[in-house]
């Protein structure tokens, strides 16, 4: 379709004063100030699908938006007129990297000085064209056309490269500037969430897209698609130029920061940054490539812009648009011990399926499901690998895997290395950190006793607490005795009166940090090559401060875990019975309450853990205390009931609050908030076929700290994809069609034992930027993510109408009327038998095999024998489908709102039949 006019874009920016705020030197007082910027005269579009914008003096794109919703827009055309001068990328904007071969690298970028665009003939479905060649700058040996598009109604955007010299030129350096608006700065939450969105890659080579998706989770998603030439190789941000290396022109003008994660660039070709700038990272999604063309000779490039109605609608969109679409069950986390499937449906026919490294994978192909290819795969050694997948026409699509140990060793591996290598036992310790398990270091090869955020080695916060939480969570379905004694001592003698508030006014209450910064205190103590004047070094005051309810989650999980530990496994917990552990966690939140209440208005990262205290003091009977807390978590509850996105923290936005906010919508009935938090979830929350992104709930700011390396970046499987999965798993349990749901959620569980090295030393997240590519070497704030992963670990069995029987986290046989699923999830204590809508949970107990007989719809249950600490198991059974039938189990004692099962020296049976 041909351009409709020429406007003015004054009713979106044009005279439009934006204002910002800053800080006077001499007061620190705000002050606000109005700046004013001139209109930008742009030219308007309509496609089959959007309505689009280009400014008439670069043709780069200043609107997109959906035809079904024409007020939003998917790039930050309200900040088009601030972001309008030289140094502010747009996509249209293109970078190049280019040598003749085997010299230097010479960079050229489009938005640095922009030139006077020369107009190129334009109809016949192109609906603006120009030759860019002069903004590039003085020396580029390429000439560079680009046009957009209706190409039988999809809008496209293509570059013409064409050799303009008498010489070869390579290319190791071709990416495309793809700027959506994830600008937060300057919105409040509702704003953000109408208007902002989120972009994840999946970086699949031919294969490759982007989907954009909305921060409130609802439709329509916009999807970036690759035109043939065009792989999705690498994935670069654009640093912020004032903060990028000396001599980098690939770079914007806008401010990264918590409320801003910047743009990135479509990468076509990078083997010019591997060289450079990337030459000591690890290696990358794609093997880096570069092109040579010859005098005159040219490369066509492009990319489509497509919609999908909804994001759970986005792998259909992806399949009416004839692109190639994998899906991996359970995902793309395996453990050499468990059975993953790999689902592919592509318009062209596969050639062959190989693993990088050869032999990490091995991908055999077994029977079709409706219209799918489909690969049995196996995985052995451990760390990243890959399928690729070469198709006919000769493209590659490539599939990210992570292979690990078998689970139960994970966490075995993990638990030993928080109590040995992160041991802390100084006598001489000036801040009485005797014993801790404190912040380890794995670059160098020691735990950190100071750092100038202070919570780091204070045991406190999340970057300081993360590694004795993980400690503490791994007992939930694991415990080991000697683990437990060493656990016992560090609440005994470091947490109680150290770390939280032994007695008093405040007993209870839990300190910011135990470390601080005093050098009058501790005169030589403190490193002095290090900066100590930011904020992030807490006097003695602040860092005893009780206000920070973000600390007392992990608190209450020492507390609770341990009283599970000993309620359920006698003779393992030493030094105090079960209602001392049960009191102190209830104790630990009431002084949440009270002397912490600010950030008790927002959802606390491991907040469900009060939702499963509260249940336990009401099967325990301590009705005063249970109807007290219920009290308090009620009123925070109905205080989200009254906000449209009751998701805030101290952060502008974050992906913190959503799981204990989902987690009390639910408890107390109110459904439809409960509802809007998952959807919100899912808009940031991604399934993508790459261990990386797949389940990878975003978080783009917690490397400053928690980290060794403090900067904006991507973090891969933070804590909160595993925290985030939580809810997802919930919903999923009460609605078992949608499997979307089970498959965002155990990638983001699965996501989080990525971290977890071979020793077992767990790393805060993974460092996505191509110049590092490898996991932070701090261990900073992982254990909240191993908490996640502690209370969701489970076996999914699932009939899926197109996929058919398929298990999460267990091996699933068929035969003998019967449908078997062996889980080896880690924790071996729970299964969700999807057909029969039943979640069966053991406290204490392994479940060896379950069995579900469809025409009956009895469960049968193969326990573990009884080991020493399990002379029993403890078998409780929910229905979570709405008209489904209970269950009950046939014998067992009922005790605690469940059933006791005795063991004995052989496996025991237990059979649930429906009532």
């Amino acid at each position: 379709m041909l351009p409709l006019r020429t406007v003015l874009l004054a009713s979106v920016i044009g005279g439009t004063l934006f204002t910002s705020t800053i800080s006077r030197a001499e007061d620190g007082k705000p002050v606000a100030i109005k700046v004013s910027y001139p209109p930008v005269v742009v030219t308007s579009l309509k496609t089959r699908a959007f309505r689009v914008a280009l400014r008439s003096d670069t043709q780069t794109l200043a609107r997109l938006s959906p035809n079904t919703l024409p007020g939003f827009d998917f790039v930050p055309g309200s900040r088009e007129a601030e972001r309008a001068g030289d140094g502010y990328v747009h996509v249209g904007d293109i970078h190049l990297r280019v040598r003749a071969p085997g010299g230097a690298w010479t960079d050229f970028a489009s938005a640095q000085h922009r030139q006077p665009i020369r107009l190129l003939r334009s109809g016949g479905g192109v609906l603006a064209a120009a030759d860019i060649t002069a903004s590039l700058g003085v020396g580029n040996p390429l000439r560079v056309e680009r046009r957009w598009v209706d190409d039988h109604g999809v809008l496209a955007l293509r570059f013409t490269l064409i050799n303009a010299s008498r010489a070869p030129v390579e290319v190791g350096g071709l990416g495309l500037p793809m700027v959506f608006d994830n600008i937060i700065t300057d919105r409040s939450l509702e704003q953000a969430h109408a208007q902002a969105s989120f972009v994840d890659p999946y970086i699949g080579r031919d294969a490759g897209y982007l989907q954009v998706t909305r921060l409130n989770g609802e439709g329509p998603a916009l999807l970036v698609l690759p035109e043939r030439g065009t792989p999705l190789e690498a994935y670069r941000p654009i640093l912020e130029a004032g903060k990028a290396p000396v001599g980098d022109i690939f770079t914007d003008r806008s401010k990264r920061g918590q409320t801003s994660e910047g743009f990135y660039d479509w990468t076509v070709a990078s083997k010019g940054f591997a060289e450079r700038e990337w030459a000591k990272a690890d290696a990358q999604w794609n093997a880096p490539t570069s092109f040579t063309l010859a005098p005159g000779a040219r490369r066509e490039i492009g990319v489509r812009f497509v919609t999908a109605p909804a994001i759970g609608a986005i792998e259909d969109t992806l399949v009416a648009n004839r692109r190639p679409v994998a899906v991996g069950i359970p995902g793309y986390v395996v453990p050499t011990d468990q059975d993953a499937t790999l689902f592919l449906k592509s318009p062209q026919r596969v050639v062959r399926v190989e693993s990088l490294p050869a032999g990490a994978l091995t991908a055999t192909p077994v029977a079709g499901a409706k219209g799918w290819a489909r690969y049995a795969v196996r995985a052995s050694g451990w760390g990243r690998a890959s399928l690729l997948v070469h198709y006919a026409d000769g493209s590659v699509q490539t599939v990210s895997y992570f292979i690990t140990k078998p689970l139960d060793r994970v966490m075995a591996d993990l638990g030993h290395f928080a109590t040995t290598r992160q041991w802390y036992e100084d006598k001489t310790d000036p801040f009485g950190r005797i014993p801790a398990i404190l912040t380890f270091d794995r670059e160098a090869g020691k735990v950190v006793t100071q750092d100038p955020r202070v919570w780091i080695s204070g045991m406190s916060d999340e970057g300081g607490a993360g590694s004795w939480v993980a400690a503490m969570v791994k007992q939930l379905d694991s415990p080991e005795a000697g683990e437990i004694a060493k656990l016992e001592r560090l609440i005994d003698e470091t947490i109680e009166g150290r770390l939280q508030v032994s007695e008093g006014a405040q007993a209870g209450a839990v300190r910011k940090s135990i470390f601080y910064y005093d050098p009058k205190l501790h005169p030589g103590y403190y490193d002095p090559a290090t900066n100590w004047t930011t904020w992030t070094s807490w006097s003695k005051k602040d860092a005893g401060d009780l206000g920070r309810a973000y600390n007392y989650p992990h608190v209450a999980i020492a507390h609770w875990v341990l009283y599970r530990v000993a309620r359920n496994h006698p003779g393992v917990v030493l030094r105090h019975p079960w209602r001392w552990y049960l009191d102190h966690a209830y104790l630990t939140t009431v002084a949440m309450m009270r002397d912490a209440p600010y950030y008790t208005q927002f959802g606390l990262m491991e907040g469900d853990v009060f939702v499963d205290i509260l249940k336990d003091l009401k099967r325990e009977g301590l009705t005063s205390e249970a109807s007290e807390f219920e009290r308090l978590m009620k009123g925070r509850a109905d205080h989200w009931r009254t906000l449209t996105f009751p998701f805030g923290s101290e952060m502008a936005w974050d992906s913190t609050g959503q799981p204990e906010v989902y987690a009390w919508m639910r408890y107390f009935g109110y459904q439809p908030q409960a509802d809007a938090t998952r959807r919100v979830v899912l808009g940031y929350d991604p399934t993508i076929p790459s261990w990386g992104y797949n389940g990878n709930a975003r978080r783009y700011w917690d490397f400053l700290y928690g980290g060794k390396y403090p900067r904006i970046e991507r973090q891969i499987h933070h804590y909160g994809s595993t925290l985030n999965a939580v809810p997802l798993f919930d919903a999923y349990r009460a609605d078992p069609k949608d499997l979307r749901l089970l498959r965002v959620a155990y990638g983001g569980m699965m996501g989080g034992i990525t971290n977890i090295d071979r020793d077992g030393f767990s790393s805060a997240a993974f460092h996505s930027a191509p110049d590092m590519m490898r996991w932070d070497p701090y261990s900073g704030d992982y254990g909240m993510g191993l908490y996640g992963h502690a209370i969701s670990a489970a076996s999914y069995l699932v009939r899926d109408p197109t996929f058919g029987w398929l298990g999460f986290g267990g091996s699933v046989t068929e035969g003998g009327g019967v449908v078997a699923i062996v889980p080896r999830d880690g924790a071996r204590s729970r299964v969700f038998v999807a057909p029969a809508g039943v979640w069966i949970t053991l406290e204490v107990g392994k479940i060896a095999r379950a069995s579900y007989a469809p025409a009956t719809g009895a469960v049968t249950l193969t326990l573990d024998p009884a080991v020493a600490g399990t002379p029993v198991a403890r078998v409780f059974v929910e229905t979570t489908v709405a008209g489904a039938r209970g269950y009950a189990p046939v014998g067992g004692v009922a005790e605690r709102g469940g059933y006791t099962v005795p063991l004995g020296a052989a496996p025991v049976e237990v059979t649930l039949t429906p009532r």
